[in-house]
């Protein structure tokens, strides 16, 4: 049995893995922070009435979701080089995350301006609010909330994705268990320690998520 599953190897590389896994968590949080941000403005600009805005928007929106993080990682950290751009691996994993879970969040957003009914609109023409006021203080509270599990389940998407990052020398959990594999050639203890990770997150992150989302109905 030991030589199956080792427990004193397993907590001897644990700290290594709880280190790396903080380097995950923080990616998680400052790259769904900047999409959830991004992705509201990408939304706005594909529902705009001026062209030179909305169509620029929404090619960027396709192109970004029609094309791997993994490739969108690596020309943020090996192409941008060339023409001045130098960034860490951590910056470069942070923005790549961040830009590309920010165009998926932006069809959510759509999705939930779109559900507003289309009287709440004709009222704030007629009642002449601005733009402005209307989206923050009208439009947006009506259509963040029922996008909530949406958003909440690419939050988990974009945990789930952080080892993608471990291709342009990120060392986040994952890449630390194959660094610990490849020095003692032991796999099965960091590997499955990792994925044990993984699974943990991921449901207190959806049970936190649906929490929320039985709060927010309560409030409607």
């Amino acid at each position: 049995m030991n030589d199956f599953w080792n427990w004193g190897f397993a907590w001897k590389v644990l700290p290594l893995l709880a280190e790396a896994s903080l380097k995950t968590i923080t990616i998680t949080l400052t790259g769904f922070s900047i999409a959830i941000v991004l992705g509201l403005f990408l939304a706005l600009g594909r529902r705009s009435n001026f062209a030179w805005l909305s169509w620029p928007s929404a090619a960027f929106i396709e192109f970004i979701r029609s094309t791997p993080l993994l490739i969108q990682a690596y020309f943020v950290y090996y192409v941008l080089p060339n023409y001045g751009i130098v960034l860490s691996a951590m910056t470069a994993g942070v923005i790549a995350i961040a830009i590309h879970y920010a165009c998926y969040t932006a069809e959510v957003y759509r999705a939930g301006l779109d559900s507003v009914d289309r009287g709440q609109w004709e009222a704030i023409t007629s009642l002449n609010i601005s733009s402005k006021r209307a989206y923050r203080s009208i439009i947006l509270p009506q259509a963040i909330r029922p996008i909530v599990p949406a958003l909440g389940n690419y939050f988990i998407s974009m945990f789930k994705d952080t080892p993608v990052l471990s291709a342009i020398t990120l060392v986040e959990i994952m890449q630390q268990a194959k660094n610990i594999g490849s020095e003692t050639f032991r796999y099965l203890e960091p590997v499955t320690m990792v994925g044990v990770f993984f699974l943990i997150i991921s449901i207190v992150c959806a049970r936190a998520i649906r929490h929320l989302e039985q709060k927010l109905e309560q409030v409607r």
